[in-house]
């Protein structure tokens, strides 16, 4: 008779062992991935319903009452939810809304993680929580506009994503000069796609957009990377053998680019968030001057929110975002 050959009972078990093995160590890495693919296009979606939402509003500006004493403490405080309940909620679909002191009814969590795990922070409840640079220059900037400290509101919407919004009644409807980026900031969404639940990380399922302008205001929504290009280069008009920003963002990623003026503001509005809240840097955009300046390129100061032109030859830090 012909003798069948076959595997033995301790060869299948050690088989077996290493095929778990190999899982152990792979899986979580493919399930991490296959997360933030299906974060990025929730983010995306959650911009694009956020931006046509804010498209249709005539101004973004004046919601609510916001006074304060003559020590700068507010005494009355109805912007946010107000913007969102007389304004937002008339053009977008929202199934709950949560005034100040509130948040957590509305899945806002109580901690979120910093972009780059190094800090675990307390959710701000006001726009000086957000980033205190943001009431720097209030009356600096000599233009119509200016930073009220109000406390943030929150809603919930179809989705189940959970959003934090941080209002600033008295914007300015001008974006384009120089000067400063605060009182251009008209709202600021901090969002959290699948609410309290994990892993509540800046980057991962927390981000956020940015309203600048309440007219014809534009909407940004910039995924940042984390960290920066390893020297200050220039905006565009690197020397021979020398890397320019665009080419930066490209060395440390074919995913990443370099973010408009508007995106890097946004950038530093939420600075602490991904860890640049003590940065003083120049960064550069990828904006340049197109009235009589062509040699001029628009950078953000993240020192106390300025943002100007200067020759794009000068040598600024990168932070490069995602595509």
């Amino acid at each position: 008779m012909k003798k069948l050959k076959g595997f033995t009972l301790a060869e299948i078990l050690i088989t077996l062992a290493i095929i778990g093995i190999v899982a152990a160590i792979t899986l979580p890495s493919l399930l991490v991935n296959v997360n933030e693919k299906a974060w990025d296009a929730q983010k995306k979606a959650l911009h694009a319903r956020l931006a046509q939402a804010i498209g249709q509003m005539n101004t973004l500006g004046g919601y609510g009452t916001y006074t304060e004493d003559e020590s700068g403490t507010a005494t009355v405080d109805t912007a946010a939810e107000s913007f969102i309940l007389d304004a937002l909620s008339k053009v977008y679909k929202i199934n709950n809304v949560c005034g100040p002191d509130k948040l957590s009814s509305c899945g806002i969590p109580s901690k979120i993680t910093s972009l780059n795990a190094t800090s675990e922070i307390t959710f701000p409840t006001k726009i000086s929580e957000l980033n205190a640079k943001l009431l720097n220059g209030k009356h600096a900037s000599g233009e119509d506009g200016d930073v009220a400290d109000t406390k943030a509101a929150a809603f919930e919407t179809v989705n189940g994503e959970s959003i934090a919004v941080f209002y600033n009644p008295l914007c300015s409807s001008d974006t384009s000069v120089n000067h400063y980026a605060q009182n251009k900031m008209c709202v600021n969404f901090v969002y959290d796609l699948n609410g309290s639940e994990g892993p509540n990380q800046v980057g991962k399922d927390v981000g956020f957009i940015t309203a600048f302008g309440n007219k014809n205001a534009v909407v940004v929504a910039p995924i940042p990377y984390s960290a920066d290009y390893s020297s200050q280069v220039s905006q565009y008009t690197a020397t021979s053998g020398e890397v320019d920003a665009p080419t930066a963002c490209k060395t440390m990623g074919e995913d990443l680019r370099l973010p408009d003026r508007d995106e890097i503001a946004s950038l530093f509005v939420n600075a602490p968030l991904i860890d640049l809240g003590e940065s003083t840097n120049y960064y550069w955009s990828s904006s340049v001057v197109s009235i009589g300046t062509s040699g001029f390129g628009w950078h953000q100061y993240f020192g106390d929110g300025g943002r100007g032109r200067d020759t794009r030859s000068l040598k600024d830090s990168v932070r490069c975002i995602r595509k």
